[in-house]
């Protein structure tokens, strides 16, 4: 029986920015196959994971530095196209949704045109057909009153409704992987949950693959399929998200510790111990 080829193979991904005193590494040596699942990427601000996301669509700017033994997404080797080539590809084909996406709207575009713009920018399609596909898109994302929405500014709407029109957006050309990138930072947990649900929802009906990057190990558990633990840019530990509870690296157990608890006995929260690994 043939092999399933994944859908993203990344070999020996680093990135890296120049300092005072040399290059320093962000992402060191990263390794990484996925296929049509969902998959947690979770580790401390500054462990490298946005990083990772963005070197997978060639978003690191100069004067950073990004480099792979192998970088392929459906068996194409991202790092031979022509930056016109990678604009096409991404929202086509590869989305994500950045940090407190909200802000990531044009202050001065209605929201309608705004998605419609990142329909049309990979689709020849009629006026009517693409006025269709944004007003479906927004029910999609569970938006009453869609017609009237799409006529909004981003100011006219609150958090959460942002989160989920740039969701529409990043759906709409129906992609075949999507990163999500502290999609939920800036919401409260009763929005977070709505608006995970609603990702988690759509990735399964349309047979995407997803990569969630968060610091909430618990969150990513319920979500996704597998945990790729960073630390230091450096993946340290990658696991089923079922067995989280069983991880083995010090780091993860510090993680999983530093957790509070509904039920919490302890007085104090262990801190991470550093020293176990050799972390700074």
């Amino acid at each position: 029986m043939t092999a399933t080829k994944p859908l993203l193979d990344v070999e020996n991904l680093r990135v890296s920015f120049p300092t005072p005193t040399g290059p320093v590494e962000v992402v060191k040596g990263l390794n990484l196959s996925l296929g049509r699942e969902r998959l947690g990427i979770v580790g401390e601000s500054g462990s490298g994971k946005s990083m990772t996301g963005r070197a997978i669509l060639r978003l690191i700017r100069k004067p950073g530095k990004m480099t792979a033994d192998r970088l392929a997404f459906d068996g194409v080797e991202l790092q031979g196209l022509s930056e016109r080539k990678m604009r096409d590809l991404r929202g086509a084909r590869i989305s994500m949704i950045m940090q407190d996406p909200k802000f990531s709207l044009n202050p001065v575009m209605t929201i309608g045109y705004q998605i419609a713009e990142a329909l049309k920018a990979h689709e020849n399609l009629s006026r009517r057909d693409v006025q269709a596909r944004v007003i479906e898109m927004l029910q999609a994302v569970r938006i009453n009153d869609p017609e009237q929405v799409a006529q909004m500014y981003p100011h006219q709407v609150s958090g959460g409704m942002g989160q989920r029109i740039m969701i529409a957006m990043m759906l709409i050309p129906r992609p075949d992987l999507l990163i999500a990138d502290e999609p939920t930072s800036a919401l409260d947990v009763s929005v977070q949950g709505q608006v995970l649900d609603l990702i988690d929802e759509l990735v399964r009906e349309k047979g995407m693959g997803l990569i969630l990057i968060s610091h909430d190990l618990n969150l990513v558990a319920r979500y996704c399929d597998r945990i790729m633990v960073m630390h230091a840019g450096q993946v340290v530990e990658t696991c089923a998200a079922k067995d989280l509870h069983k991880a083995q690296h010090p780091y993860t157990r510090g993680l999983l510790a530093a957790v509070p608890q509904m039920k919490e006995t302890r007085e104090v929260l262990p801190v991470l111990d550093r020293s176990q690994w050799g972390g700074t």
